[in-house]
């Protein structure tokens, strides 16, 4: 005998709804007690992953700015040499 197939949203949530939701329910119950008792505040904790994803941005703008200034320094000297060689190639 075939066991019941589960629908697709049970095999992504990993069980039947009502079970998830409850057992989500005890866990963010037990991680937010624990979460207050070293001192941790969601708010805190949202504002810290905004922080990071700013200052992941400054600092990518940051590499591509210094990436380009490598870019066109090496530039400068590369693509005359590769014209003059082009145009002095013979045919």
């Amino acid at each position: 005998m075939r066991p019941p197939t589960r629908s697709s949203f049970e095999r992504f949530a990993g069980g039947k709804p009502v079970s998830v939701l409850v057992k989500l329910v005890l866990l963010s119950l037990l991680v937010g007690f624990v979460m207050v008792m070293f001192g941790f505040d969601a708010a805190d904790l949202v504002r810290g992953a905004l922080d990071l994803v700013r200052e992941t941005i400054r600092d990518g703008a940051g590499l591509f700015r210094q990436v380009s200034v490598y870019i066109l320094t090496g530039a400068a000297v590369v693509v005359p040499i590769w014209l003059v060689l082009r145009l002095l190639r013979p045919r």
